[in-house]
């Protein structure tokens, strides 16, 4: 039990710290995405 609290709070620790890493990868993810949709759009 203590081992999965400790692994726990290493990756809360993980994720505080890489936080604006996963925010700005899902940001480019967005944008392509979006960016694909309005290329489909114009003819």
């Amino acid at each position: 039990m203590q081992a999965i609290q400790s692994s726990y709070r290493g990756l809360s620790l993980l994720m505080d710290l890489n936080w604006d890493r996963v925010l700005y990868v899902a940001t480019i993810a967005f944008a392509l995405a979006a960016g694909a949709y309005v290329g489909t759009l114009a003819h």
